[in-house]
Protein backbone atom coordinates (compact mmCIF):
# COMPACT_ATOMS: atom_id res chain seq x y z
CA UNK A 1 0.00 0.00 0.00
CA UNK A 2 1.35 3.31 -0.84
CA UNK A 3 2.25 6.00 1.99
CA UNK A 4 -0.18 9.32 1.77
CA UNK A 5 0.46 11.63 -0.22
CA UNK A 6 -1.09 13.95 1.74
CA UNK A 7 0.61 12.83 4.93
CA UNK A 8 4.19 11.48 4.34
CA UNK A 9 5.97 14.73 4.23
CA UNK A 10 4.55 15.68 8.04
CA UNK A 11 7.55 14.79 9.98
CA UNK A 12 9.30 17.47 7.59
CA UNK A 13 6.71 20.26 8.62
CA UNK A 14 7.05 19.21 12.65
CA UNK A 15 10.57 19.74 12.12
CA UNK A 16 10.11 23.60 10.42
CA UNK A 17 7.65 24.07 13.73
CA UNK A 18 10.16 23.24 15.98
CA UNK A 19 12.77 25.44 14.43
CA UNK A 20 10.20 28.80 14.74
CA UNK A 21 8.71 28.38 11.34
CA UNK A 22 4.91 29.02 10.63
CA UNK A 23 3.27 26.29 8.43
CA UNK A 24 0.31 27.05 6.44
CA UNK A 25 -0.83 23.98 5.80
CA UNK A 26 -2.36 23.64 1.93
CA UNK A 27 -1.90 19.92 2.27
CA UNK A 28 -4.54 18.55 3.55
CA UNK A 29 -8.34 19.27 3.43
CA UNK A 30 -8.88 20.08 7.01
CA UNK A 31 -11.01 23.25 7.35
CA UNK A 32 -9.94 26.26 9.20
CA UNK A 33 -13.40 27.59 9.29
CA UNK A 34 -14.89 27.41 12.88
CA UNK A 35 -17.30 24.79 13.80
CA UNK A 36 -20.69 25.61 13.73
CA UNK A 37 -21.88 27.11 17.18
CA UNK A 38 -24.71 24.75 17.20
CA UNK A 39 -22.93 22.24 16.82
CA UNK A 40 -20.49 22.85 19.87
CA UNK A 41 -22.90 23.68 22.01
CA UNK A 42 -24.82 20.15 21.59
CA UNK A 43 -21.71 19.13 22.22
CA UNK A 44 -21.52 21.12 26.02
CA UNK A 45 -25.09 19.89 26.37
CA UNK A 46 -24.64 16.35 26.42
CA UNK A 47 -25.69 14.93 29.82
CA UNK A 48 -25.98 11.34 29.25
CA UNK A 49 -24.82 8.87 32.26
CA UNK A 50 -24.17 6.19 29.81
CA UNK A 51 -22.01 6.56 26.92
CA UNK A 52 -23.95 3.26 25.20
CA UNK A 53 -23.54 1.66 21.95
CA UNK A 54 -26.13 3.44 19.02
CA UNK A 55 -28.07 0.87 16.58
CA UNK A 56 -25.25 -0.24 14.22
CA UNK A 57 -26.66 1.47 11.07
CA UNK A 58 -26.90 5.29 13.04
CA UNK A 59 -29.31 6.78 15.08
CA UNK A 60 -32.75 7.30 13.77
CA UNK A 61 -32.93 10.87 14.37
CA UNK A 62 -29.84 11.92 12.28
CA UNK A 63 -31.11 9.45 9.79
CA UNK A 64 -34.44 11.71 9.59
CA UNK A 65 -32.66 14.63 9.68
CA UNK A 66 -30.28 14.11 6.76
CA UNK A 67 -33.27 12.87 4.73
CA UNK A 68 -34.75 16.16 4.95
CA UNK A 69 -30.86 17.76 4.46
CA UNK A 70 -31.13 15.93 1.04
CA UNK A 71 -34.56 16.92 0.40
CA UNK A 72 -33.19 20.34 -0.11
CA UNK A 73 -31.30 18.97 -2.85
CA UNK A 74 -33.86 17.31 -4.79
CA UNK A 75 -33.01 14.31 -3.21
CA UNK A 76 -35.78 12.03 -1.86
CA UNK A 77 -35.04 9.50 0.88
CA UNK A 78 -35.97 7.29 3.68
CA UNK A 79 -33.80 6.75 7.00
CA UNK A 80 -33.87 2.83 5.74
CA UNK A 81 -31.81 3.99 2.96
CA UNK A 82 -28.76 6.07 5.04
CA UNK A 83 -26.19 3.74 6.94
CA UNK A 84 -24.38 6.43 9.01
CA UNK A 85 -20.50 5.53 9.03
CA UNK A 86 -17.56 6.73 10.73
CA UNK A 87 -16.40 9.33 8.77
CA UNK A 88 -17.38 8.88 4.44
CA UNK A 89 -13.95 6.73 4.29
CA UNK A 90 -15.69 3.93 6.46
CA UNK A 91 -18.46 4.37 3.44
CA UNK A 92 -15.98 4.00 0.47
CA UNK A 93 -14.31 1.17 2.60
CA UNK A 94 -17.74 -0.65 3.07
CA UNK A 95 -18.99 0.10 -0.51
CA UNK A 96 -15.36 -1.22 -1.94
CA UNK A 97 -15.86 -4.68 0.51
CA UNK A 98 -19.39 -5.08 -0.59
CA UNK A 99 -18.99 -5.47 -4.39
CA UNK A 100 -15.58 -6.52 -5.12
CA UNK A 101 -13.74 -9.74 -4.84
CA UNK A 102 -10.23 -9.80 -4.64
CA UNK A 103 -8.92 -9.99 -8.44
CA UNK A 104 -11.97 -7.07 -9.35
CA UNK A 105 -11.52 -4.10 -11.07
CA UNK A 106 -12.86 -0.42 -10.00
CA UNK A 107 -12.67 2.70 -12.65
CA UNK A 108 -11.56 5.38 -11.57
CA UNK A 109 -11.00 9.08 -12.99
CA UNK A 110 -7.33 10.41 -12.15
CA UNK A 111 -6.37 11.99 -10.55
CA UNK A 112 -8.17 10.33 -7.42
CA UNK A 113 -8.18 10.85 -3.48
CA UNK A 114 -5.36 8.80 -2.78
CA UNK A 115 -7.42 6.69 0.03
CA UNK A 116 -9.67 4.91 -2.66
CA UNK A 117 -6.26 2.93 -4.30
CA UNK A 118 -5.22 1.88 -0.54
CA UNK A 119 -8.88 0.86 0.55
CA UNK A 120 -9.30 -0.94 -2.85
CA UNK A 121 -6.08 -2.33 -2.35
CA UNK A 122 -6.91 -3.63 0.97
CA UNK A 123 -9.90 -5.75 -1.03
CA UNK A 124 -7.46 -7.80 -3.38
CA UNK A 125 -9.22 -5.34 -6.25
CA UNK A 126 -7.25 -3.36 -8.73
CA UNK A 127 -8.27 0.67 -9.72
CA UNK A 128 -8.34 1.07 -13.46
CA UNK A 129 -8.26 5.16 -14.39
CA UNK A 130 -9.47 6.91 -16.59
CA UNK A 131 -7.04 9.73 -17.18
CA UNK A 132 -7.92 13.81 -16.87
CA UNK A 133 -5.84 15.98 -18.45
CA UNK A 134 -4.69 20.10 -16.46
CA UNK A 135 -4.70 21.07 -20.11
CA UNK A 136 -8.08 20.36 -20.22
CA UNK A 137 -9.18 21.29 -17.04
CA UNK A 138 -10.01 18.10 -15.98
CA UNK A 139 -12.96 17.49 -17.95
CA UNK A 140 -14.34 13.77 -18.65
CA UNK A 141 -12.69 11.98 -21.60
CA UNK A 142 -14.42 10.14 -24.84
CA UNK A 143 -17.15 7.51 -23.91
CA UNK A 144 -14.55 5.16 -25.82
CA UNK A 145 -12.01 5.65 -23.16
CA UNK A 146 -14.17 4.42 -20.22
CA UNK A 147 -15.39 1.32 -22.28
CA UNK A 148 -12.08 0.41 -23.46
CA UNK A 149 -11.34 -0.68 -19.40
CA UNK A 150 -14.57 -2.39 -19.03
CA UNK A 151 -14.00 -6.20 -18.79
CA UNK A 152 -15.66 -8.63 -16.99
CA UNK A 153 -14.32 -8.07 -13.61
CA UNK A 154 -15.36 -4.65 -13.59
CA UNK A 155 -17.73 -3.80 -10.60
CA UNK A 156 -17.98 -0.28 -10.34
CA UNK A 157 -17.10 3.70 -11.48
CA UNK A 158 -16.32 5.47 -8.36
CA UNK A 159 -16.63 9.68 -8.98
CA UNK A 160 -15.49 12.11 -6.70
CA UNK A 161 -18.49 15.68 -7.41
CA UNK A 162 -16.99 17.98 -6.45
CA UNK A 163 -13.68 16.29 -7.25
CA UNK A 164 -10.91 16.00 -4.95
CA UNK A 165 -8.12 16.95 -5.67
CA UNK A 166 -8.77 18.74 -9.06
CA UNK A 167 -12.18 21.03 -8.02
CA UNK A 168 -13.61 19.91 -11.06
CA UNK A 169 -17.03 19.88 -11.23
CA UNK A 170 -18.56 17.47 -13.55
CA UNK A 171 -21.50 18.82 -16.34
CA UNK A 172 -24.60 17.40 -16.23
CA UNK A 173 -23.83 16.25 -20.04
CA UNK A 174 -20.83 14.06 -18.31
CA UNK A 175 -22.98 12.52 -15.89
CA UNK A 176 -25.43 11.37 -18.17
CA UNK A 177 -22.29 9.90 -19.76
CA UNK A 178 -20.90 8.12 -17.14
CA UNK A 179 -25.03 6.58 -16.23
CA UNK A 180 -25.60 5.10 -19.61
CA UNK A 181 -21.77 4.06 -19.65
CA UNK A 182 -23.00 1.95 -15.86
CA UNK A 183 -26.52 0.97 -17.27
CA UNK A 184 -24.97 -0.52 -20.20
CA UNK A 185 -22.31 -2.33 -18.51
CA UNK A 186 -24.45 -3.30 -15.68
CA UNK A 187 -22.16 -1.46 -13.25
CA UNK A 188 -22.40 0.20 -9.61
CA UNK A 189 -21.36 4.38 -9.48
CA UNK A 190 -20.45 4.87 -6.70
CA UNK A 191 -20.56 8.86 -5.89
CA UNK A 192 -18.03 10.72 -3.28
CA UNK A 193 -20.22 14.40 -2.87
CA UNK A 194 -18.83 15.18 0.48
CA UNK A 195 -18.03 18.66 -1.05
CA UNK A 196 -21.62 19.37 -2.69
CA UNK A 197 -21.87 22.56 -0.41
CA UNK A 198 -19.06 24.08 -2.69
CA UNK A 199 -20.17 24.88 -6.28
CA UNK A 200 -18.91 27.78 -8.12
CA UNK A 201 -19.75 27.46 -11.44
CA UNK A 202 -23.21 28.27 -13.17
CA UNK A 203 -22.98 24.78 -13.78
CA UNK A 204 -25.70 23.58 -11.82
CA UNK A 205 -25.25 20.60 -9.16
CA UNK A 206 -26.59 17.37 -10.49
CA UNK A 207 -26.18 14.70 -7.32
CA UNK A 208 -26.09 10.55 -9.04
CA UNK A 209 -29.12 9.89 -6.86
CA UNK A 210 -30.81 12.06 -9.45
CA UNK A 211 -29.75 9.98 -12.37
CA UNK A 212 -32.46 8.36 -13.72
CA UNK A 213 -32.72 4.69 -15.37
CA UNK A 214 -29.66 3.73 -12.33
CA UNK A 215 -31.59 4.59 -9.13
CA UNK A 216 -30.61 1.11 -8.05
CA UNK A 217 -27.38 1.03 -9.06
CA UNK A 218 -25.63 3.78 -6.76
CA UNK A 219 -24.14 4.53 -3.81
CA UNK A 220 -23.87 8.14 -2.62
CA UNK A 221 -20.55 8.90 -0.18
CA UNK A 222 -20.88 11.59 2.17
CA UNK A 223 -19.34 13.14 5.46
CA UNK A 224 -20.83 15.92 7.44
CA UNK A 225 -16.88 16.23 7.82
CA UNK A 226 -15.98 19.36 5.44
CA UNK A 227 -19.04 21.34 5.27
CA UNK A 228 -19.36 21.73 8.69
CA UNK A 229 -15.84 21.93 9.75
CA UNK A 230 -16.11 18.58 11.58
CA UNK A 231 -13.77 16.25 10.76
CA UNK A 232 -12.69 15.14 14.10
CA UNK A 233 -16.36 13.96 15.41
CA UNK A 234 -15.79 11.07 12.18
CA UNK A 235 -19.11 10.97 10.77
CA UNK A 236 -20.18 10.28 7.36
CA UNK A 237 -22.75 8.31 5.28
CA UNK A 238 -23.47 5.17 2.83
CA UNK A 239 -26.47 6.10 1.21
CA UNK A 240 -28.64 3.49 -1.55
CA UNK A 241 -31.86 2.84 -2.72
CA UNK A 242 -30.64 -1.20 -3.68
CA UNK A 243 -31.94 -3.43 -0.59
CA UNK A 244 -29.32 -5.92 -1.26
CA UNK A 245 -26.27 -3.56 -1.18
CA UNK A 246 -27.61 -1.84 1.94
CA UNK A 247 -28.19 -5.66 3.47
CA UNK A 248 -24.59 -6.36 2.68
CA UNK A 249 -22.73 -2.99 4.03
CA UNK A 250 -25.05 -3.43 7.79
CA UNK A 251 -23.50 -6.60 7.87
CA UNK A 252 -19.89 -4.77 7.90
CA UNK A 253 -21.60 -2.13 10.36
CA UNK A 254 -22.81 -4.21 13.05
CA UNK A 255 -19.56 -6.14 12.67
CA UNK A 256 -17.74 -2.56 13.99
CA UNK A 257 -21.02 -2.40 16.00
CA UNK A 258 -21.61 1.41 16.15
CA UNK A 259 -20.42 4.68 14.42
CA UNK A 260 -19.35 7.44 16.99
CA UNK A 261 -21.97 8.30 19.44
CA UNK A 262 -21.13 11.92 20.28
CA UNK A 263 -20.44 12.86 16.55
CA UNK A 264 -23.89 11.75 15.76
CA UNK A 265 -25.63 13.79 18.62
CA UNK A 266 -22.97 16.60 17.13
CA UNK A 267 -23.65 15.95 13.51
CA UNK A 268 -27.55 15.79 13.96
CA UNK A 269 -27.43 19.45 15.55
CA UNK A 270 -25.12 20.75 12.66
CA UNK A 271 -27.85 19.98 10.33
CA UNK A 272 -30.08 23.02 11.45
CA UNK A 273 -27.53 25.06 10.56
CA UNK A 274 -28.82 28.37 9.77
CA UNK A 275 -28.03 29.26 6.36
CA UNK A 276 -26.12 32.17 7.07
CA UNK A 277 -23.54 29.87 8.71
CA UNK A 278 -23.12 28.07 5.26
CA UNK A 279 -22.74 31.49 3.00
CA UNK A 280 -20.24 32.75 4.92
CA UNK A 281 -18.07 29.49 4.53
CA UNK A 282 -19.55 29.81 0.38
CA UNK A 283 -18.49 33.15 0.60
CA UNK A 284 -14.97 32.46 2.13
CA UNK A 285 -13.57 29.81 0.44
CA UNK A 286 -14.90 31.40 -3.32
CA UNK A 287 -12.59 34.27 -2.10
CA UNK A 288 -9.51 32.12 -1.27
CA UNK A 289 -9.83 29.96 -4.74
CA UNK A 290 -9.78 33.50 -6.67
CA UNK A 291 -7.33 35.12 -4.88
CA UNK A 292 -4.93 31.49 -4.88
CA UNK A 293 -5.36 30.60 -8.72
CA UNK A 294 -4.86 34.62 -9.64
CA UNK A 295 -1.47 34.64 -7.47
CA UNK A 296 -0.28 31.30 -9.36
CA UNK A 297 -1.00 32.38 -12.60
CA UNK A 298 1.15 35.59 -12.35
CA UNK A 299 4.21 33.55 -11.44
CA UNK A 300 6.03 32.30 -14.69
CA UNK A 301 5.54 28.85 -15.78
CA UNK A 302 2.78 27.54 -13.49
CA UNK A 303 -0.62 26.56 -14.82
CA UNK A 304 -3.71 25.86 -12.94
CA UNK A 305 -7.13 25.58 -13.84
CA UNK A 306 -9.63 27.41 -12.02
CA UNK A 307 -12.08 24.61 -9.80
CA UNK A 308 -15.75 24.54 -10.43
CA UNK A 309 -15.57 23.61 -6.59
CA UNK A 310 -14.67 21.67 -3.54
CA UNK A 311 -11.74 23.75 -2.14
CA UNK A 312 -8.38 22.37 -3.98
CA UNK A 313 -6.65 23.46 -6.67
CA UNK A 314 -3.92 21.51 -8.84
CA UNK A 315 -1.17 23.33 -10.62
CA UNK A 316 1.74 22.18 -12.98
CA UNK A 317 4.91 23.78 -11.86
CA UNK A 318 8.14 24.37 -13.68
CA UNK A 319 10.11 22.30 -11.08
CA UNK A 320 11.89 18.92 -11.97
CA UNK A 321 10.19 16.96 -8.94
CA UNK A 322 7.16 18.38 -7.31
CA UNK A 323 8.03 16.14 -3.81
CA UNK A 324 11.71 17.35 -3.80
CA UNK A 325 10.06 21.06 -3.96
CA UNK A 326 7.07 20.39 -1.28
CA UNK A 327 10.00 19.20 0.85
CA UNK A 328 12.17 21.87 0.28
CA UNK A 329 9.71 24.47 1.12
CA UNK A 330 9.76 23.35 4.60
CA UNK A 331 13.21 22.28 5.04
CA UNK A 332 15.02 25.35 3.19
CA UNK A 333 12.51 27.98 2.65
CA UNK A 334 10.69 30.48 4.83
CA UNK A 335 9.49 34.08 3.98
CA UNK A 336 9.40 36.30 7.18
CA UNK A 337 9.45 33.05 9.29
CA UNK A 338 6.50 31.13 7.53
CA UNK A 339 6.43 28.46 4.74
CA UNK A 340 3.56 26.72 3.16
CA UNK A 341 2.93 23.01 2.95
CA UNK A 342 1.59 21.48 -0.04
CA UNK A 343 1.09 17.79 -1.64
CA UNK A 344 2.41 16.35 -3.91
CA UNK A 345 0.24 15.58 -6.71
CA UNK A 346 2.17 12.04 -8.14
CA UNK A 347 0.36 10.41 -5.03
CA UNK A 348 -2.60 11.21 -6.58
CA UNK A 349 -2.03 9.55 -9.54
CA UNK A 350 -1.40 5.55 -10.38
CA UNK A 351 1.65 6.17 -12.72
CA UNK A 352 3.05 8.20 -9.76
CA UNK A 353 6.35 9.52 -10.27
CA UNK A 354 5.78 9.55 -13.80
CA UNK A 355 3.87 12.45 -13.55
CA UNK A 356 5.52 14.38 -10.29
CA UNK A 357 5.81 17.22 -12.16
CA UNK A 358 2.16 17.95 -10.60
CA UNK A 359 1.57 19.35 -7.49
CA UNK A 360 -1.87 19.65 -5.48
CA UNK A 361 -2.69 22.26 -3.29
Amino acid sequence: MPNSPIRKLVPFADDAKRRGIKVFHLNIGQPDIPTPQCALDALHRIDRTILDYSPSQGILSLREALVRYYAGFGIGLTPDQILVTTGGSEAVLFAFLCLLDSGDEIIVTEPFYANYKTMALACGATVKTIHTKLEEGFRLPDVEEFEALVTPRTKAILICNPNNPTGYLYTREEMLRIRDIVKKHNLVLISDEVYREFVYSDEPYLSAMNLEGIEDQVILVDSVSKRYSECGIRIGALVTRNKDLYAAAMKLAQARLSPPLLGQLVAEASIDVPKSYLQGVYDEYIARRDFLVQDLREIPGVSVPLPGGAFYAMAALPVEDAEDFCKWCLTDFAWEGKTVMMAPGAGFFVLGKALQAYNAR
